[in-house]
């Protein structure tokens, strides 16, 4: 069996999941970990993988999503059977977080991701992690990254918006600027994930995905997500630094994502002063990586970046 075939593997028998605690200023947050001690104990120098949630979609919705009978969606689980230690966190507000009267904004999630690491490194014993984040979930790892340069092994970033100069998807969501910020709450129903889901291009993904992605923050969270990192990719950018990012970087690029253009990516990417740097540019592809039905292909150049062997000189 193929890395790919064995990640869309539906059998999760061998997946332990565990959930975790972090808190922060009074505030509760809820971190998932989920490995295969046997897939673990035959590849034990993979590196402890955290995947950091985006906008409209809390933890499980984005990482650990269940669509019966349409295949594994499931980044957690698949990563898991390839030998991975990964673990993920819903950000305040989000989930099964506390909910609180804040924004949520990326900087509050740059401290979320502070207060789980202590966690992370008492149950694996690593001071140093691969990051994964998509859409403002790349702005909350990115700058993690900028803050903690040492505990940042890998970085990879995907649906990444640096400046945000001619997104026409942030055009559009500036007209309702006031309206995010008179409430620090929005709904997430299974009409938003529909109009989510079609934004970008139609005919990428599966009917049952936005009632599955409903189902999901309606179990987990109750059905509504923090506004502030919607303000600060109209208002705020740019919010990380890509001279200050010394680790390897891949940056994953769907061909149909209409929030940030080529343009303000491939900047991003020349600004990087590391050589060991990749940018993974696809068809098939839109804003949503982590749950659009050619998911696999992102899981293909994730590994493969993960994977890559070491610098040897001499």
């Amino acid at each position: 069996m193929n890395m790919i075939e064995l990640a869309r593997h539906e059998d999760r028998t061998d997946v332990v999941a565990e959930e975790h605690w972090a808190r922060r200023d009074g505030i509760d947050l809820f971190v998932l970990r989920k490995h295969s001690p046997v897939a673990r104990a035959a590849n034990p120098d993979l590196p402890v993988l955290f995947l950091v949630h985006g906008s409209s979609f809390s933890s499980r919705t984005s990482y650990d999503l269940d669509v019966p009978g349409k295949g594994e969606y499931s980044a957690m689980n698949a990563f898991a059977r390839l030998g991975y230690d990964v673990w993920t966190m819903d950000h305040e507000g989000y989930g099964r977080s506390t909910h609180t009267d804040g924004f949520s904004f990326v900087a509050d999630g740059v401290k979320d991701l502070e207060a789980a690491m202590p966690l992370v490194e008492a149950a694996t014993g690593k001071r140093t992690f691969a990051f994964f984040g998509s859409s403002s979930g790349a702005l909350r790892a990115g700058r993690f990254a900028n803050a903690h340069p040492k505990r940042v092994s890998h970085l990879a970033l995907a649906a990444l918006v640096w400046t945000g100069k001619g997104s026409p998807t942030l055009a559009k969501r500036a007209q309702r600027l006031d309206e995010w910020r008179a409430s620090n709450r929005r709904i997430v129903d299974e009409a938003a994930y529909q109009a989510i889901f079609s934004r970008d291009v139609t005919g990428l993904t599966i009917p049952e995905l936005p009632k599955a992605a409903a189902a999901s923050e309606m179990a987990n969270g109750g059905g509504s997500v923090p506004n502030g990192t919607y303000i600060d990719m109209c208002v705020n950018l740019p919010l990380v630094d890509p001279t200050a990012i010394a680790c390897p970087v891949l940056i994953f690029r769907g061909d149909h994502d209409g929030i940030a253009t080529d343009e303000d990516v491939l900047g991003f990417y020349d600004a990087l002063p590391t050589r060991d740097k990749q940018i993974v540019m696809v068809a098939g592809q839109a804003h949503n990586t982590a749950i659009g039905i050619n998911r696999h292909r992102w899981w293909h150049a994730l590994h493969s970046f993960l994977t890559m062997p070491g610098r040897v000189d001499g």
